[in-house]
C-alpha cells in the first residue's frame, strides 16, 4: 500500500492562491495578514487536512514555544492543579510545556541540560533548588528563569510569589481572634522561603501578644503532618490550634486528630495553606489562606510574553497576597 504524501505549506498555498510566506504567517500566535486571506488559508488546510509543522517552524523563527516547568513534589496536590493552570494559560499564547518531574528537591544537571537541549524560551522553577552554576548556564544562554511561589536569597531570577509573610499573620489573628492561644505551627521543609515566611508572619502576631509558639516539622507531606500533629497531641498540654505551612499537612493532622480520639474544631483547631481542592471535601472543610493561584499564573506568563517580545529586562518581582478562606476546621468567633 503506498504511502499517503504528506502535505505540506507548498501545497496549501497552491490551493489557496496565496504565497508560502503567507501560510506561515497565518499560523503564526499573531498572524499578519488579512482576515480574508486568513479564511482562504484555513479552508484550504482543513480541506487538505494540513498541519503545520512546529519543529521546522521554530528552525525559521529561531523560536521553539516551549516552556521548561521544573516540579518536585507532584504528590502535593496542589502542583499538578498549577501545572494544569499553566498548561492552560500558556496555551492561549501558544506555548508548550516540556515537563520536569525533579528527583529530588536539588535540581541536577542532567535535568538542566534536558531543557537546554530543546531550547526553551523561558523556565519556571517552583519547590526545588536552581544552585547558582545551573542558573548561570541558562543566563549564558539568554533562557529567564522564574521562580514560583517562592524565592531564593541573592538570585537574580524573576519570582512570582504568594505573599506569605501576610498570610501567616493572616492565620494567627484569626485563631487568636477566637481566643486560642496555645498555639503550634507544622513547617514544611526547613529553609524553604514559603515555609519560613508562613512561620514569620505567623510569630510576629504571636510576639505582638507575648505568646510563644510550639513548632515541628511536616515536610509538606500528608504522612509527615500526621507524624507531627501526633506528637503535639502526646504532649502534656498539647496545643488547642494548629497552623500548618500547606493544606496536605493540615488534612494529614485533621486524621491524627480523629485517630487520638479528638474532634475538629472543638478539640483542636487546624489551618492550612493553600486551599487545594481537597480542602473543601465534606470529611475535611479545611479553613485555610488561600493562594492566589490564578494571579500568579497569569503574571508568570505575562512575565514570559512580555521577555519574549523585547530584550531580556532586569528581573522582577511579584508579590500577591492570598485570603483567608473559612470553613469548619477552626472553633467559630466567641460571641
Amino acid at each position: 500500500m503506498l504511502k499517503k504524501a504528506k502535505v505540506t505549506a507548498k501545497d496549501v498555498a497552491r490551493l489557496a492562491g496565496v504565497s508560502q510566506s503567507t501560510v506561515s504567517r497565518a499560523f503564526s500566535p499573531n498572524p499578519n495578514v488579512s482576515k480574508e486571506t486568513l479564511l482562504k488559508v484555513y479552508k484550504a488546510a482543513e480541506e487538505l487536512d494540513y498541519r503545520p509543522n512546529a519543529i521546522a517552524r521554530s528552525m525559521v523563527t529561531n523560536k521553539t514555544k516551549l516552556i521548561g516547568m521544573i516540579i518536585h513534589d507532584m504528590y502535593n496536590p496542589f502542583y499538578p492543579e498549577v501545572l494544569d493552570k499553566f498548561s492552560k494559560s500558556l496555551g492561549m499564547h501558544g506555548y508548550h510545556i516540556l515537563f520536569v518531574n525533579s528527583e529530588s528537591e536539588h535540581i541536577r544537571d542532567e535535568e538542566v541540560y534536558q531543557l537546554l537541549d530543546y531550547h526553551v524560551e523561558a523556565v519556571i522553577v517552583t519547590d526545588a533548588f536552581l544552585s547558582s552554576g545551573l542558573a548561570e548556564k541558562f543566563r549564558k544562554v539568554d533562557i529567564p528563569v522564574i521562580f514560583f511561589n517562592r524565592y531564593e536569597e541573592m538570585s537574580s531570577s524573576s519570582v512570582v510569589c504568594c505573599n506569605n509573610v501576610h498570610g501567616g499573620r493572616l492565620a494567627a489573628s484569626y485563631l487568636l481572634e477566637r481566643g486560642l492561644t496555645r498555639l503550634a505551627f507544622i513547617e514544611g521543609s526547613p529553609n524553604t522561603s514559603t515555609s519560613m515566611d508562613r512561620e514569620k508572619g505567623f510569630r510576629e502576631v504571636l510576639a505582638e501578644h507575648g505568646l510563644d509558639l510550639l513548632k515541628v516539622t511536616g515536610h509538606f507531606t500528608f504522612e509527615g503532618g500526621f507524624r507531627a500533629a501526633m506528637e503535639l497531641f502526646r504532649l502534656k498540654q498539647p496545643p488547642e490550634a494548629i497552623f500548618c505551612a500547606n493544606d496536605i499537612m493540615a488534612l494529614g493532622a485533621i486524621n491524627a486528630a480523629r485517630v487520638m480520639g479528638l474532634k475538629v474544631p472543638d478539640d483542636v483547631s487546624i489551618m492550612g495553606f493553600d486551599d487545594i481542592a481537597m480542602a473543601d471535601w465534606p470529611i475535611y472543610r479545611l479553613t485555610t489562606i488561600k493562594q492566589p493561584v490564578d494571579e500568579m499564573v497569569r503574571e508568570t506568563v505575562e512575565l514570559i510574553v512580555r521577555n519574549n517580545a523585547q530584550a531580556a529586562s532586569r528581573p522582577e518581582f511579584h508579590m500577591i497576597s492570598g485570603q483567608l478562606v473559612e470553613r469548619e476546621s477552626v472553633i467559630p468567633l466567641r460571641r
